[in-house]
Parts: structure tokens; sequence; C-alpha cells
């Protein structure tokens, strides 16, 4: 299986990197160039828009740095589209229309995988390892359907060699060339969708490096839950969550379905275009706090997302730093302002903390160990950045047994290592 030229894909919900193995046991990450500077991790977002210079109107798409930069331009005429790795599992998501066309999951990844590949600095071989989690995302996810999906989408994309990797397997695989001795270590994988923890054994022979799987396992709480608890207390009281409106001769509050699909970014995308849109209209008209509704509104025709995704990445990492920060979002004649102190946001992921700190556990008790069975726990992905995370498991196992690096970059590499390996089957989901 090795002789074959391999791309290790790391497909995120937040970023997507993708790696090629050099047959010396090394890899390297595929550039992108934008802005004269060489990028190794690509947004994985969407813009959809129409290209009007010409008598015909011509659909055209834009991914990564680039789809940025378009909705940018652009503001509210386009659709911009974040998260949609989220989807990948849901049997409730079966299509979306964007510029008069139904576009299904399996369409979406295979246009952005092949805008991909001609944004590359090389070209992709037709043989993939692609990372996947141990656990998608959603409370109703669908495992089968997710891979089917994933097969469907990477086969559009020209792919005719498709292995699937478990993603914190992957970075463990990377985390292992740094060993000297035998070594049993947790992996835990923070994505933006999902979590993943995978605990390995690794020996040292002198035929080279084995490793045994003790345990897998997942959970849908990941850096885009972390941004949900930061938009349910911060930003949606700015549009009118926990206010009131008059029917009837009643005052009800506002219902709060509205505000707990606005605070998931793949809901975000598709918002404007559901009927939960003509009814906060309807709401605007009744509202006790008539700016508030008009606010969403205006947010929502503003085509916004991007901003308040920037947003929420500024306040949590200035809280990774600092014990407070400020929160700012400006759209259309809108500018929206309020102070979030760390000690506020732990208290709000407290309970997603609780949950991640279970799945450990659960973690542990299928590989039979206990916490001085783990010799070494490797942090990775975005999320790892949280100081409440770390903290976790320092308290956990010990803060000398827990190292964070190569955040973005890990599972990728991971797979481009796999990719080399003599027999790589076993490291197969």
């Amino acid at each position: 299986m090795t002789h074959r030229p391999t791309l290790g894909l790391d497909f995120g919900t937040t970023n997507s990197v993708a790696t090629l193995p050099d047959g010396q046991g090394k890899s390297r990450a595929i550039g992108f160039a934008h802005d004269q500077a060489l990028v190794q991790a690509c947004r994985s977002v969407l813009c959809f828009w129409l290209d009007e210079e010409d008598d015909r109107a011509k659909p055209m798409m834009e991914i990564g740095p680039w789809a940025i930069d378009r909705f940018l331009e652009l503001g509210g005429d386009c659709r911009f589209i974040q998260s949609f790795k989220t989807f990948a599992a849901s049997p409730l998501f079966t299509s979306t229309v964007i510029l008069n066309r139904n576009w299904k999951f399996e369409d979406l990844l295979a246009a952005f995988l092949r805008r991909l590949a001609e944004r590359a600095d090389s070209p992709f071989p037709r043989r993939v390892l692609v990372g996947r989690p141990v656990k998608f995302a959603g409370s109703r996810s669908d495992e089968d359907l997710a891979r089917t999906r994933y097969q469907a989408a990477l086969t559009q994309a020209g792919f005719d060699d498709i292995a699937h990797v478990y993603e914190p397997v992957a970075a463990a695989f990377f985390f292992a060339q740094r060993l000297t001795r035998d070594a049993t270590i947790l992996v835990a994988d923070f994505g933006g969708g999902t979590s993943d923890f995978s605990i390995l054994r690794f020996h040292h022979s002198a035929k080279g490096r084995h490793a045994e799987a003790l345990a897998h396992r997942g959970i849908g709480i990941a850096g885009d839950r972390f941004d949900q608890r930061i938009i349910d207390h911060v930003v949606s009281p700015l549009f009118g969550k926990g206010s009131d409106y008059a029917s009837d001769g009643k005052v009800l509050p506002l219902p709060l379905a509205y505000f707990s699909r606005f605070s998931q970014w793949n809901q975000l995308s598709i918002m404007r275009h559901t009927r939960d849109y003509q009814d906060l209209q309807k709401l605007a008209r009744q509202a006790l706090s008539p700016q508030k509704v008009q606010a969403f509104l205006d947010f929502l025709d503003a085509e916004a997302s991007y901003h308040l995704y920037q947003a929420i990445g500024q306040v949590k990492t200035r809280l990774s730093q600092h014990d407070d920060a400020i929160f700012r979002l400006s759209f259309g004649r809108h500018h929206l302002q309020a102070e979030v102190k760390r000690a506020d946001f732990d208290a709000w992921i407290a309970p997603d903390l609780a949950d991640l700190d279970a799945c450990v556990g659960e973690a542990l008790l299928a590989a039979g160990l206990d916490e001085g069975g783990i010799d070494r726990v490797f942090l990775t992905g975005g999320s790892s950045f949280v100081p409440a995370v770390k903290t976790l498991f320092e308290t956990r196992f010990g803060a000398a047994k827990v190292e964070t690096g190569d955040q973005f970059v890990s599972i990728a590499h991971g797979l481009a290592l796999i990719a080399q390996e003599a027999d790589p089957t076993p490291w197969l989901a």
C-alpha cells in the first residue's frame, strides 16, 4: 500500500490541513498562497455569489481565506458557509439551496476539496488517508451516514483509494515520534465540533515502533460549544434573548429556539434562508424591545457570521491570557460591545468541562487503566489553548505529564506518517 503517493487530509470543522509523506519517514504540509504568504491551515469555509460582470449572472464559489476576502467585499450579497463538517452525520440535514441549486453535504465537501487542490502548491495524489472524529458532532449523529457521505465526497473530488483514520490516533502517531521509550499515552484532540480521546501503548524494538490501541472515546463538545456559550450569554441578549413580546393581550418571552439555532455556526450559515427569519420579522413588530430583534434581523441580512466568529475568537484569545476581555461586533449601523470576564466564561463552560472529564474517564475505564497508568498526555486542537481545559488535564494527570504543541497540524502530519508504514492497516478506523 505504501508505494502510492498519499495525501494526509485533516478536514476540520474550523481549519483543514493537507500533507504529503516524503518517503523517508517525514512529512510536509502543503502550502496555500494567499496575500503573498504561504499558509498551511485553510479555513473550512465556502462563499457563493453571482458574478454579474457580463450579461449572464454566473454562479461562483471560493473557499478558505479567498472565500473570506470575497465575503468581506460583497457583504450580504453572498452565501457564507462555515462549520459544515457538523452536518456530516446529521440525518436531519439533507440539503440547502444556494443560488437556486440544492447542495448536499457531499456536494459541499467535494467542491471544497476540488478547490483546495486547485489552490495547493502541489498536486493532490489520488490516494488519501482522511481523518475522522471518534464521534461525529450532533445529538443524533449517524456514523454510517457520515462515512457514506465522506466516501461520496472524496470520490467526487477525484480520489480512488480512500482510507479513514481516527483523528486522535493520527495525532498520537505524530506525538509518538518524540518518544524514546515505551509509553502509554492519552491524546486529547479538541476540534471545532468534537473532542476525541485515544489511549495507545507504544513499544520500541529493534524492528521499529509498534502500538496497541487500548481505547477510543469521543463527544460532541469542542470549540464551537465554547463559542456557543459566549453567544448565549453575551451576544443573544443584545439581540433580544430574555426580552418579551405582546400577543393577544399577553406578554410572552421571545422563544429561545431562535437563539439556540443562532448560536450554532452551521445553523447560522442558513438561518436567513429559513422560516425562522420570517417569524423574527413578525416578532419584531410585537417585541417590547423591537430594536434588539431588528438588530438580530440586520445581523442576518448583513451575513455577518464571519464578523461574529472573529469577535468571539478575539475574546477567547484574550481570555486565554487575561482575566477579562471586551466583545466588539460591528455590522451596518450597529456597533455592539460587552465585557466578558474569564471567571464567567469558566463558569459557562463548566458543564462542558465536566462532560469532557467524564468522557476521559470512560476512555480510561475502557482501557482498564487509572490515571497512574498514563505516562504522557498530549493535547492538540484549538481548545487546548483554553486555560480551563489544560487545567482539567493537569489536575487529573499531573502537570508534568501534560504537553501541547502543533495544535493545528499534528493530525495531518500523523496521517502522512501512517501512510508510510509498511502496513498501515492497524491504524485505520
